[in-house]
Parts: structure tokens; sequence; C-alpha cells
């Protein structure tokens, strides 16, 4: 309804707020639990809470998706990565960034970052009313397997990469959930064979991501990771409403090109 949605709305704008305030406050030296303090500081301010335990993770750390000891001192050279989100009056946010300690990316993070960008992008786009559900998972997929298979990551034929989800060792989870008075709110997501089709009034996160974890282990028949690639982990999560005509990114004002993300 409209009366949740401004509450959906102001929890974001909270959100955002804390987002945009972390990237300006971390800096090398500084600890992950210093940035999750002034980021809850900042939720309480404006009448919040966090919506769930905040997830600031400095380089390899970025790679445990539920990473939340929040304990490691942030060095130049890495990525820091932070989901975060507020809840007010019991709506909630749920944002993740990812950007530079030092403020600027070196090449492998730079193009790690730009696919997923892009694969974000791109399942943002099937954000529309009556797109099934499942579109705005494959549309991220595609991206990122094309993208992998540039890099030399990937292998083989795209279409069979895909149906055998030999992907997964890079990106494990789904690009989103639906999203209100709880977190991962209730909802269906597909109806045995038929798809959930997308509805007006409804919230959900778009959120693709890229993990090469130092120890990644690809499937049987794919290559090696090359050192370079290794430690790097990048996601990046917007709440998307559907609207009548296609969406609107409740979250929005938090930066997300590179150029932003280097600024």
């Amino acid at each position: 309804s409209e009366t949740e949605l401004e509450l959906m709305r102001k929890a974001a704008n909270i959100s955002v707020k804390a987002h945009n305030h972390a990237r300006s406050f971390a800096q090398a030296g500084r600890y992950e639990y210093e940035i999750q303090a002034e980021m809850e500081h900042l939720f309480g301010l404006n009448g919040g809470t966090p919506a769930y335990p905040s997830i600031v993770a400095s380089g390899v750390n970025a790679c445990i998706l539920h990473y939340i000891e929040n304990n490691r001192q942030l060095q130049d050279g890495d990525l820091l990565l932070i989901d975060a989100g507020c809840s007010y009056q019991y709506y909630n946010a749920d944002i993740t960034r990812t950007f530079p300690v030092s403020g600027k990316f070196t090449s492998e993070q730079k193009t790690i970052y730009e696919i997923v960008l892009k694969a974000q992008l791109a399942a943002i786009e099937q954000v529309k009313p009556g797109n099934p559900y499942k579109q705005v998972h494959d549309a991220a997929v595609r991206v990122i397997v094309e993208c992998l298979m540039d890099l030399g990551l990937l292998t083989g034929d795209i279409e069979e990469i895909i149906k055998e989800e030999k992907y997964k060792p890079f990106y494990m989870h789904r690009t989103g959930h639906w999203l209100g008075l709880d977190v991962h709110d209730v909802g269906v997501y597909q109806w045995g064979e038929n798809p959930q089709e997308l509805q007006p009034g409804q919230v959900l996160t778009v959120e693709p991501g890229i993990y090469i974890s130092p120890e990644i282990k690809p499937v049987e028949g794919q290559p090696e990771v090359d050192q370079r690639w290794r430690g790097i982990g990048v996601r990046i999560e917007d709440d998307v409403l559907v609207t009548s005509q296609g969406y609107d990114v409740l979250t929005a004002g938090v930066p997300k090109s590179v150029e932003e993300m280097e600024s």
C-alpha cells in the first residue's frame, strides 16, 4: 500500500545516508566494526534499527557471504563490501555496495566490479509487471557467465554452463528476494511449473555478486583460477519497487558507477 511504501522509502533513505557516510568514513587503518558502528549510529539517530546483522567485509572477507565478525583492520588495496540496512517502523531496507578503501580499484578489482554492475543493471531492467520473477536472476546469470567466459575463467558452451550451473563457484546465490516487513519477506517465487509474475507494489532486492575465494575450486572441466583474481569479492544490491510502468530503485541515492566509487 502507499502507506507501507512511505515507510519503506524512509527505511531506504536512512540506509542511503548511512552507506554514503560509510564510504567517506572508511580508510586504511580503521576496523570493520568502526564502519558498522558509524552506520548503526545513523540508523538510531533517524529512528531506526539494524534490519539484520550488518556485514562489513574487507579484503578476502568479502568472499564470505554472511560474514559478520567485522573485526579486521582495513588495508590499502582492499575492497570493502558493506551489506547493511535500516528497519524503520518494522519496514526494512537492504543495500550492498563494494568500493576500494584507497579510492582506486586495481585493474582486476575494476574488471570484476564492472561485470557485477553490468549484471545488476541488466537484472533491474527485467523488473516490470508481468515478467516472471526468475527472469531477474536469469538476466544477471547470463551477463556474469558471458563476462567470465571472456576472461577465461569459464570455458565451454554458455547454455550448458548456465543449465548445469557451472558458474556457482563464483556466484552461488540467487539475485534477490522479496522485501518488506521482513528482510527476506514472505512470498512465492515460483508456483510449481508456473512462474510468479511481478506485480505493482512488490519490492524486491536485486543483488548479483562474484566471489573469488582464495581457495576457489572450479567445477570439473573448468580452468584453474589465476592467482591475480583470487580474494576479490563484489556484490551490488538495491531495493527495487515494481511500478505500473516498470520499476523504481528506492536506494538509488547510493552511488555505484566506477567513477563515483573512485571519487
